[in-house]
């Protein structure tokens, strides 16, 4: 059999439940052949419905002797809410078969579906839309591991016994409690579905005004399109609504504050003023913000599943780092991420260690790219600037001995590592995890690039503005507090210092996330991701689980 009728075998642990139609021996034997007709054309006898989840329904049912599995009128009423539920997870219902289920829900009540085949087909068609909706709520519609090479997420079965758990839905006495039990959502995912919803509503009721291109507006401009932003601030509460019958003519404090509010939540530079990339901001129509959440909440399935209560996390597109505690956010920081041409992956890995006063040891492609011709024209450049040259044999070695016009990127055969200091490129401290990418977390001299918005400054790795307030917080400040960074500081030694316990490091890519008080934050897609996320969405209903061998 193929790979796609494989592998709906282990979708049984979403909680595929079943319900009896019948018991007799007439709709077992139609059940019987109908499945035997599926796996070998792919198609159910009758009817134009997709069968993703042919294995599945054959695990299903020879385990049952082909005794059908829905016949409780209530189970089947609350499948049909659990499909029209998954639009406000960001997913689309009629990849449930929603529209023939519920066709052939109120023939079954007419009294119009009463052949043991119709009734073989029927049973099929709604254990197949279950299995549809699980393989999304734990896996996610789209396939990450197409879109991202770097991602390495679990997505695991474990050692749960499929015939298990598939009894165990079958004998819940309410779907929709079940599949509540199985599928549970934290705070983080419910935000995003109260997001989404909050910019559904929006468009339901005409989303909002366009604001026509023209000067920059500053503070205490007089601008004839300052009545059309306040009434476009307000739709997204960053102002009350304007109720004075008086026309609004100058771009006063209050209006000031709302677009501040409104760069803020948008990942803008924060000043007030409405230029062209404040003025983009506010024209992108509702229904992209709408795609954008959508993007973000398949992206919460991806991992929300696969962390622990404990953890550090990077928003790569939001430009902020986080610790979770408890899972809550107890401490959160702006970071630089790698530029569009240098991205940073989104991976998951474990923080064991933190190094201070750390040297940096130069990756072969900025050192034969970017240091390279620059010791070419004069050898004592990167000397002057902290750094050693090494041979193969890890030897200092004086740079103004090599022949530089005979050394290419091809033979380049040196290392150079930069020693500590507050000029070194990792700063004065780094947080290790070690990955395959070389990325982790770490200072930077560079501090004057946090006061931008857009951060994407670094060849990949994770700058942190506050790195001994993060470090505090990981390390405990009853050991190691800022006067005793101080002083390891102070020594110029190299100093590695363990975490009381390895501590889940996620990089993340999201475009969007929303508040535990419900404020939507909307940030600019930096590395163009969302497009692509957004077309998979799109797409027919597929099964895509890589499997390990």
């Amino acid at each position: 059999m193929n790979q796609i009728l494989r592998l709906p075998v282990l979708l049984l642990l979403v909680g595929v439940a079943s319900f009896s139609i019948a018991d007799d021996a007439a709709n077992r034997e139609a059940l019987r052949i109908e499945i035997e007709h599926l796996v070998e054309t792919g198609y159910l006898s009758t009817g134009e419905v997709e069968i993703a989840s042919a294995n599945l329904l054959v695990e299903i049912y020879e385990r049952r002797n082909f005794s059908p599995t829905w016949d409780d009128e209530n189970q089947i009423a609350e499948l049909i809410t659990a499909i029209k539920a998954t639009e406000a997870d960001g997913l689309d219902p009629t990849d449930y078969h929603l529209t023939e289920i519920e066709f052939t829900y109120k023939e079954l009540k007419s009294g119009l579906l009463s052949s043991a085949t119709e009734l073989a087909v029927w049973d099929l068609i709604l254990t197949d839309s279950l299995a549809r909706l699980g393989y999304h709520q734990v896996f996610g519609k789209v396939n990450h591991y197409t879109l991202d090479p770097f991602w390495n997420f679990r997505r695991e079965l474990n050692s749960m016994d499929p015939a298990a758990a598939l009894q165990e839905a079958i004998d819940s006495p309410s779907l929709l409690a079940y599949l509540k039990l199985i599928f549970p959502r934290d705070w983080y995912y419910e935000q995003y579905k109260t997001g989404l919803a909050a910019y559904r509503k929006i468009a339901a009721e005409g989303g909002w005004p366009q604001i026509p291109d023209g000067q920059t507006i500053r503070s205490g401009a007089t601008d004839e399109r300052l009545p059309v932003l306040a009434q476009r601030l307000a739709i997204t509460g960053d102002i009350e609504p304007v109720v004075s019958s008086k026309p609004i003519t100058v771009y006063d404090e209050f209006l000031q504050e709302g677009v501040k509010r409104f760069q803020h939540r948008h990942g803008l530079d924060i000043d007030a003023i409405i230029g062209r990339g404040t003025l983009q901001a506010l024209n992108v129509p509702v229904e992209k913000r709408i795609e954008t959440l959508e993007v973000n909440i398949e992206r919460a399935r991806w991992v929300l599943d696969d962390i622990e209560d404990d953890f550090v996390l990077v928003n790569i597109a939001g430009f902020r780092a986080y610790v979770v505690r408890d899972r809550k956010v107890v401490w959160e920081t702006k970071v630089q991420v790698g530029k569009t041409f240098h991205q940073s992956p989104v991976f998951r890995d474990e923080m064991k260690y933190v190094v201070i006063n750390p040297t940096w040891t130069v990756p072969y492609s900025i050192a034969t790219k970017e240091m390279l011709p620059k010791l070419k024209r004069d050898p004592n450049y990167y000397a002057n600037r902290d750094f050693d040259l090494k041979d193969r044999r890890g030897k200092v070695i004086d740079p103004t001995s090599v022949d530089w016009s005979q050394v290419s990127r091809r033979n380049f055969s040196y290392t150079l590592v930069q020693r500590p200091g507050p000029g070194n490129a990792l700063g004065r401290v780094k947080f290790m995890f070690p990955n395959p990418y070389a990325i982790y977390l770490h200072d930077t001299p560079s501090k004057y690039l946090f006061s931008k918005a857009d951060r994407a400054f670094s060849h990949g790795c994770i700058r942190v503005e506050n790195p001994f307030d993060l470090a505090e917080v990981l390390l405990g400040s009853e050991e190691w507090n800022q006067e005793r960074f101080k002083e390891v500081l102070d020594s110029r030694e190299t100093k590695t210092v363990f975490l009381p316990e390895p501590l889940p490091v996620l990089l993340l890519y999201w475009t969007a996330h929303v508040d535990p008080d419900g404020i939507v934050y909307f940030y600019d897609d930096v590395y163009q991701r969302d497009k692509a996320v957004a077309e998979a969405l799109e797409s027919p209903f597929q099964l895509e689980i890589p499997l390990d061998d």
